[in-house]
């Protein structure tokens, strides 16, 4: 009686297909980061060199970038301008949205359908194609080189987007709850404060980041508003860097401010990582 061995199974390729695809998305996303980064450390003849230096060397380190911005021109404003700018902002988008959602959300207005599609329309309308009317109200309210003539465009361009947003996530919250609150004794205000807004406290998260962001990088509005060199933000600041002579382009200062300038959004993102799993996958589920 003859035994057949069982025959052996080739390698399933299919199971690398997903960590493939993973660590090529990665370096596709992480690419330009993390070679601006090491610019930034490198010395000026290793940035220059032929061939290219990817992996610098010890004696190709240097702080020098990151001293000079500091020490030629006044970053630690510019990082503040930004931050106070996009935080003010986002404050106010949520400030104003979150209510204005929740009213559309639980109020019967009348033309509610006419008043959330002239809502879309806002938020895919091209803010750039706003850039003069504003320009023309900012000369005439003479916001120029004032922080509301950035706070101001920022809230009002987020807000729209706020709204929807958060009207998609107030309306997965169950009625049922909030009058439950109301039963239990609690006004609007207070039902509002301890009930709803713990429970929408990661879709907030995440659209205030969204707000934040776009405030932190916006360039040309902060570039034609603002004139005044302390009053700059951080990606006017970084465009304007200067070598010593016209002929030199700073490589190393420019890759240094783009590290500084990314850093916070990056080290935002990763606090609240989680409130935005959190409401991404709420949105997801409603959608």
């Amino acid at each position: 009686m003859t035994t057949t061995k069982p025959q052996s199974q080739g390698f399933d390729w299919s199971k690398l297909v997903l960590p493939i695809s993973v660590l090529l998305v990665l370096a596709f996303s992480l690419g330009p980061i993390i070679w601006q980064f090491l610019t930034s450390i490198k010395t000026n003849d290793a940035i220059v060199s032929i061939p290219n230096v990817y992996i610098p060397a010890p004696d190709q380190l240097t702080a020098t970038h990151y001293t000079d911005l500091f020490a030629r021109r006044p970053f630690h404003r510019y990082i503040f301008n930004s931050a106070f700018v996009a935080f003010v902002s986002t404050l106010l988008c949520l400030g104003l949205g979150a209510p204005a959602a929740y009213a559309l959300t639980r109020l019967k207005l009348p033309g509610e359908r006419i008043i959330l599609s002239l809502v879309l329309i806002i938020t895919l309308f091209p803010y750039i194609l706003l850039f003069l009317g504003l320009l023309e109200l900012v000369q005439f309210f003479g916001l120029g080189n004032n922080y509301l003539a950035l706070i101001v465009p920022y809230t009002a361009i987020n807000l729209p987007l706020t709204i929807l947003v958060m009207r998609s996530f107030f309306q997965q919250l169950p009625k049922d709850l909030e009058d439950s609150a109301k039963v239990d004794g609690y006004g609007t205000v207070a039902m509002l404060w301890k009930i709803v807004l713990p429970m929408t406290l990661p879709a907030m998260v995440t659209t205030g980041i969204l707000a934040f962001i776009f405030a932190w990088n916006e360039f040309i509005f902060a570039l034609t508003f603002i004139t005044r060199d302390v009053m700059q933000t951080i990606p006017v600041a970084a465009a304007q860097l200067g070598g010593a002579s016209i002929f030199e382009v700073p490589y190393g200062t420019t890759a240094a401010a783009t590290v500084l300038g990314t850093a916070p959004l990056v080290v935002l993102v990763l606090f609240f990582q989680r409130k935005i799993v959190q409401g991404l996958t709420s949105g997801a589920v409603k959608g």
